[in-house]
């Protein structure tokens, strides 16, 4: 399949620039797979679309301040930093913006506090770099960094905490996993009292989730790596649902990518790395439904939610979304797929 067959015009005012006012006030556009047919509600309307024979399954990875802006140490040139992930204690890879300007020695100096010293060069701007701190590394990133909005957001985020989910738990994510965001903490005590079971994972959102594809044909890309964990209770309770039937409802492309990658006849416990890339034609084993957001023309997004219904009816319904002037992306609104 080729890229360009992912792809869609969205008119600029449809690119939300910043959260709708109260979390589960979006709007919810509901498709059912089998019969092709398109709702339009609004998100709080999800309870009417989940019993007690369903789970849900949310990503509980914070997003960490991680654009940080240095100094090159020898020329006082400006760096960009966007931390990605910690590949060993103080070692990150990070974006880096010139990246020409930074080779293996370079040094980057935030503040009296904070510096990073590059110690290998990859490809597409990506480096690895040790980092030199006095403190707790958190607190001084809450203090230099900011958040890691996407490009597309051109607006300044008033409060940092919505770009958190409100179950947002374990700090790692370069980005937030956007479908989550229309949940509130009421939401999901309603959610619990129809006898509906959440169960954790965790994802960091890393270059995987955001990487542009840059073949003509999706079957050449790779995917980033990202890391997940299965907790051992969760682990647990996913198995205890399929066995008792119940169908797994996934919140956002990062829990679908983690219950799919970690699959093997069961679920297992421990932290890994995935690398999955699902699109078109790619057999779902454990999904039954899926809490998404709008996504990108020709991103690996669009390419998985295509997957899960099929690439026809769902270009079909981001047309009718464009038509009903729905919010797209990370602060936009949302779909149900089931």
């Amino acid at each position: 399949m080729k890229v360009n067959d992912f792809d869609f015009e969205l008119p600029k005012e449809l690119i939300a620039q910043h959260p709708s006012e109260k979390r589960d006030h979006s709007r919810l556009m509901v498709l059912n797979r089998e019969a092709e047919t398109i709702e339009h509600r609004h998100f709080y309307d999800i309870l009417d679309y989940l019993t007690d024979e369903h789970v849900l399954v949310l990503n509980n990875t914070k997003v960490i301040p991680a654009r940080l802006m240095g100094i090159k140490e020898d020329t006082d040139a400006m760096i960009e930093l966007l931390l990605l992930k910690e590949v060993e204690p103080n070692i990150w890879e990070a974006m880096t913006k010139p990246a020409k300007r930074v080779k293996v020695g370079t040094i980057i100096r935030f503040s009296n506090l904070l510096k990073a010293e590059c110690i290998q060069v990859e490809d597409e701007g990506l480096r690895i770099f040790k980092m030199y701190y006095e403190g707790i590394f958190i607190e001084i990133l809450e203090q230099l960094g900011t958040m890691p909005l996407p490009p597309y957001i051109t607006e300044k985020l008033s409060d940092k905490d919505r770009y958190q989910t409100v179950y947002a738990k374990t700090l790692g994510s370069a980005a937030a996993p956007t479908a989550g965001l229309h949940f509130t903490k009421e939401l999901l005590r309603k959610i619990e009292e129809k006898g509906i079971e959440i169960i954790p994972i965790t994802l960091h959102v890393g270059l995987g989730t955001f990487k542009p594809v840059q073949v003509e044909k999706i079957e050449a890309h790779h995917m980033h790596e990202e890391t997940y964990t299965m907790s051992e209770q969760s682990a647990k309770r996913l198995n205890k649902a399929r066995e008792n039937g119940k169908k797994i409802v996934c919140v956002g492309t990062t829990s679908v990518r983690t219950l799919e990658s970690n699959f093997n006849g069961q679920f297992i416990p421990g932290t890994f790395d995935t690398s999955i890339f699902i699109y078109p034609g790619y057999q779902f084993r454990v999904i039954d439904m899926l809490i998404t957001n709008f996504h990108l023309p020709k991103s690996t997004l669009i390419m998985l939610v295509s997957a899960l219904s099929n690439r026809e009816f769902m270009l079909k319904a981001y047309h009718e979304a464009i038509h009903e002037k729905y919010r797209f992306f990370s602060f936009g609104d949302a779909m149900l797929i089931k």
